[in-house]
């Protein structure tokens, strides 16, 4: 079923809902509401100020908030601009900061007062970057625009209001196995042909819901179902600015929520926090969706018993806006698998080496063609001609499907490793860690973990002569990676197993293992 009244411009999503349910509150956090009527007219003059300030059409502005409803407003206040949004983790580092703001060329960022000074030095490294608005959040000595201000006050030009659907509006950044993160490129038409296609008429998400979402909105994932299906279909959600389970367990108490989407880590963090509540009750929570990570049949089984609520399992990745694949709360359902592919959407499950078609059964590369699928990387050709093949998306992933079209993705063509829902890219690492000195070597794996899926595992070798002490490299390592990017564990070895081309062998570490041990 394709819901087409669902896939409209962002302008005329917003003045249809104000004029159905004005006073309705659309977004909320923990300190902020806002109303559909209000967040017109605050997006329409946040979209006028950034013309005022020389933000054209086309032009990129970088979002480095935290969850909040004020993300939210500047979204679609860039949105009404004609500009395209650039979500950037607000825990990102300095070095991912400035790479993101250069390879997108930010003319402008938004973010809080507590982070604008950072910004400011930022401003060699993308020296395109002209205008900076900052909230209300924290203090700063730069001189910049205050949010709060440009939202509540008219501008002196209009909302440009283009009726932007098939050219690009976002540039999400996700790891690959390339080193640096890629810029995928995403249209309304194809996030919201996902609302129409995946969370309302499946998951029934509608103007009768209200979400509970921990989810980070710069990822696709929360950006498609938490910011945008919101608006498409007028329910309302209130927006976690981190998972807490003890604070989500509080919400969900309330009886305010009708749906909460989610990773399987956190579901997994929800079961381990209330295993001594035996009476503990979620009285309006009618759905939980889990994507972002492969979820095990155990914990799928194990959460519905415990709380008597679907947990429903799907498939999507940045390049597809999100979604590929959902279990359905009515019919059949496969522990372990993630569903069925949307309508209207093709897969295909071909052999990696000669794309021939696999019969059910066969394990080989999930490929995607339809409306959804990017239209490529930001300024990354080659990437994208790779990625990109006769229409079809080739997504790197091992996948089967049964008879009956359930697809169950068993591990990666690529080498990515995937944290709890957050992409890590071996090469990333890699690169980081080679620029600290006495290392000569290195290469990185995604192990097995328990309640995160997979973290990576470092395997490094000192150059001759020197001695590598574990927690300077840490050190080094968070200097310039994000948190969730330190290896877990670190071991030392005499050489990288790499092949006569030099690409490195990982299966071969994988096989060391169970020989070496970490390091002290």
């Amino acid at each position: 079923m394709l819901l087409t009244h669902l896939i409209a411009p962002i302008p005329d999503l917003l003045r249809r809902h104000a004029a159905a349910r004005g006073s309705k509150t659309a977004y909320r956090d923990a300190y902020a509401a806002v109303t559909y009527a209000e967040l017109r007219d605050r997006t329409g003059n946040l979209a006028g100020h950034l013309a005022d300030n020389a933000i054209a059409a086309g032009e990129t502005v970088a979002l480095l908030l935290p969850n909040s409803v004020q993300w939210i407003e500047a979204c679609f206040g860039v949105a009404r601009a004609g500009a395209l949004s650039v979500p950037i983790s607000y825990d990102s580092t300095e070095p991912e900061i400035t790479y993101r703001l250069s390879d997108a060329n930010c003319k402008a960022v938004i973010t809080t007062a507590e982070r604008g000074d950072l910004v400011a030095r930022l401003k060699s490294g993308a020296p395109n970057l002209k205008t900076l608005i900052v909230t209300d959040r924290g203090h700063c000595t730069t001189d910049a625009l205050r949010f709060s201000n440009l939202v509540a006050t008219e501008a002196a030009s209009p909302a440009r209001d283009p009726p932007m659907m098939h050219e690009p509006a976002f540039i999400l950044y996700t790891s690959g196995t390339t080193g640096r993160a890629k810029g995928v490129l995403l249209t309304v038409h194809g996030m919201l042909w996902v609302a129409a296609t995946c969370w309302a008429p499946i998951s029934g998400i509608s103007e009768k819901d209200t979400l509970l979402s921990p989810l980070p909105l710069f990822h696709s994932y929360a950006l498609n179902l938490s910011v945008l299906t919101i608006l498409a279909t007028g329910a309302s959600a209130y927006i976690m600015e981190r998972f807490s389970p003890t604070e989500a367990v509080r919400l969900l108490k309330t009886g305010e929520f009708t749906c909460m989407p989610g990773v399987p880590t956190m579901f997994h963090y929800l079961l381990q926090t209330t295993t001594s509540d035996t009476e503990l009750k979620f009285p309006t929570l009618r759905l939980c969706i889990s994507a972002g990570a492969i979820m095990p049949a155990t914990l799928n089984r194990q959460f519905e018993e415990r709380f008597g609520i679907p947990l429903l399992d799907g498939y999507g990745i940045t390049e597809t806006s999100t979604m590929v694949t959902l279990n359905s709360p009515i019919g059949g359902r496969i522990m372990g698998s993630c569903g069925l592919p949307l309508p209207g959407l093709a897969v295909r499950i071909v052999d990696p080496a000669t794309g021939r078609d696999l019969d059910p059964g066969g394990e080989g590369e999930l490929i995607v063609r339809g409306p959804n699928v990017m239209p490529g990387y930001h300024n990354k050709p080659e990437e994208t001609r790779a990625a990109l093949r006769d229409g079809w998306y080739h997504t790197g992933d091992l996948a089967r499907s049964d008879e009956n079209g359930f697809l169950t993705i068993t591990g990666r063509h690529k080498e990515l490793i995937i944290r709890g829902g957050q992409n890590i890219s071996p090469a990333e690492i890699e690169e980081v860690v080679s620029t600290f000195e006495p290392v000569l070597d290195c290469a990185v794996i995604g192990i097995a973990h328990p309640h995160l899926g997979e973290v990576p595992a470092l395997f490094v070798v000192a150059r001759p002569g020197r001695a590598i002490e574990t927690e300077h490299l840490i050190v080094h390592c968070r200097r310039y990676l994000s948190a969730y990017k330190i290896p877990q564990t670190v071991h030392l070895i005499e050489q990288i197993p790499r092949t006569g081309s030099g690409k490195i062998m990982r299966y071969k570490l994988r096989e060391r293992l169970n020989e070496l041990e970490v390091m002290p």
